[in-house]
């Protein structure tokens, strides 16, 4: 749901507002967007010019706080940006804002018609500015509201408002300790909890002491089984595997439940294989299927970054190595995971054993991975990182897109192809980051970095 802000200036042509107001919702309602606005009877024309029309519409706004997900700025005409930034100031909703200016029409610049919305939105933004609000933009300076450009901008600017709500408050779970050999994955708790994110931990030796206390015949554990089977193929699977899954997915969801997470992260290398004899792949895979995603190897930061990338997406995201060249071409490369994907990543999956693993620990502890290639399309990737050293949250994103390429290799992995990938590279190589990456199969680069950059103030590269 958005607050949406129509301005207006006295000496301008007022009935350009009664009008862009009318257009502005219509525009709004086809694309599904709900709004919250003052109607005609509260100030002329439904419109924000005056201080009292500020407070009003403040006033609005705050009775509406838990329901409105960013604020939507238009100007008919030049409007009052005094009456604009003390509405978000007094409201102190802490959203996204953007800002929207209309078109004059060239055949229409008399007394009567003209806008003027091009220099008032300078000024708008020269008072948020000043007021320390922070905002964002349309791609073009002024449009009317029906160009498909403008749209496409609601559509990033929605996405852009549902990572920043998604972040704040959120709460993510850390099943087990970092793997001893994964120093890449260190992260800071502080710095997250510094950004409204905090980190619920859990012993890998509580989940497993809560696994040994149930029953194969619990209804619980029952319905996980019957999850697991109809999710994928099970064809060859050990039944004594699948019941260990389900018992950890158990104890996964009910502490999920408890703690009120929306994503986990977990050991699994090697500890569950060794301890367990199982690898808990196929879980994590139906959890970010379902929109709650699970990240191996403790990765909280790269789970955040599956968990950013869905919040703008809509869609299950993924974690992946950046993991081998592909043949010479030096904008094209192979992501692979063992492989924990979800579902909606591949053309075609089964459960399969953890060959990288089953070497060490046995073929038959190691079954519950998911396996495939993953189907062509675009896709956005994102890193997120907590650079203890300097103090601050930071990150890279991108797009690129899954190519029709094969490999004879095994677990998931897809051929990618993105520009001046060597760039991008060298990139992540000096500025340390690490070899995991998320990534979901829609473009949605521009919202996340709106939201990052300029709502949670992190340090973003976005890679073109």
């Amino acid at each position: 749901m958005l607050g949406i802000i129509v301005g207006n200036r006295g000496f301008f042509p007022a009935h350009l507002s009664e009008s862009g107001r009318r257009d502005i919702l219509r525009v709004l309602e086809q694309e599904g967007i709900k709004a919250v606005t003052l109607s005609p009877d509260a100030t002329k024309f439904g419109a924000v010019e005056s201080l009292s029309d500020a407070q009003k519409c403040a006033d609005l706004f705050k009775a509406h706080r838990d329901e409105i997900d960013g604020i939507l700025v238009t100007l008919p005409n030049f409007g009052d940006e005094r009456a604009v930034a003390n509405t978000l100031r007094w409201a102190n909703l802490d959203v996204p804002v953007l800002i929207h200016a209309f078109n004059d029409d060239a055949g229409k610049m008399t007394i009567r018609d003209r806008r003027d919305s091009f220099c008032g939105k300078m000024s708008v933004c020269n008072n948020l500015r000043q007021y320390g609000i922070p905002y964002s933009l349309t791609r073009l300076h002024t449009m009317a509201p029906d160009n498909p450009d403008f749209r496409a901008d609601l559509r990033r600017f929605a996405a852009t408002c549902n990572v920043v709500r998604r972040l704040k408050n959120a709460r993510i779970g850390a099943i087990g300790a970092r793997p001893a050999a994964f120093n890449t994955v260190r992260y800071s708790e502080k710095l997250l909890e510094a950004s409204g994110i905090t980190v619920e931990t859990l012993d890998l030796s509580e989940a497993l002491g809560w696994v040994r206390k149930m029953k194969d015949d619990e209804r619980e554990v029952q319905d996980k089984l019957g999850a697991i089977q109809g999710y994928t193929s099970v064809a060859g699977i050990p039944k004594e595997s699948l019941m260990k899954m389900a018992k950890l997915g158990v104890a996964i969801d009910r502490w999920v439940k408890d703690k009120q997470l929306s994503a986990t992260a977990i050991q699994c290398w090697t500890a569950l294989e060794e301890f367990y004899g199982v690898v808990p792949c196929t879980l994590m895979s139906m959890m970010s299927n379902n929109l709650l995603p699970s990240a191996c190897e403790t990765d909280i930061a790269g789970l955040l970054g599956m968990y950013v990338l869905q919040a703008a997406s809509g869609s299950p995201a993924a974690l992946l190595d950046w993991n081998n060249n592909f043949s010479t071409d030096p904008n094209k490369g192979v992501v692979f995971h063992c492989s924990n994907l979800p579902k909606a990543f591949f053309a075609e999956q089964k459960m399969d054993y953890q060959e990288i693993i089953a070497g060490t620990v046995g073929k038959e502890n190691t079954y519950g991975t998911i396996v495939g290639r993953i189907s062509p399309g675009p896709f956005t990737y994102c890193r997120v990182s907590t650079d203890d050293l300097c103090g601050k949250m930071s990150s890279y994103l991108g797009e690129g897109r899954f190519t029709e390429e094969k490999l004879d290799t095994f677990g998931g992995y897809g051929v990618i192809e993105l520009p001046n990938f060597q760039k991008l590279l060298k990139f992540i190589c000096k500025n340390g980051y690490e070899h995991h990456v998320a990534a979901t199969k829609a473009s949605v680069a521009e919202a996340i970095e709106d939201a990052l950059s300029t709502y949670l103030g992190w340090d973003v590269y976005h890679h073109h």
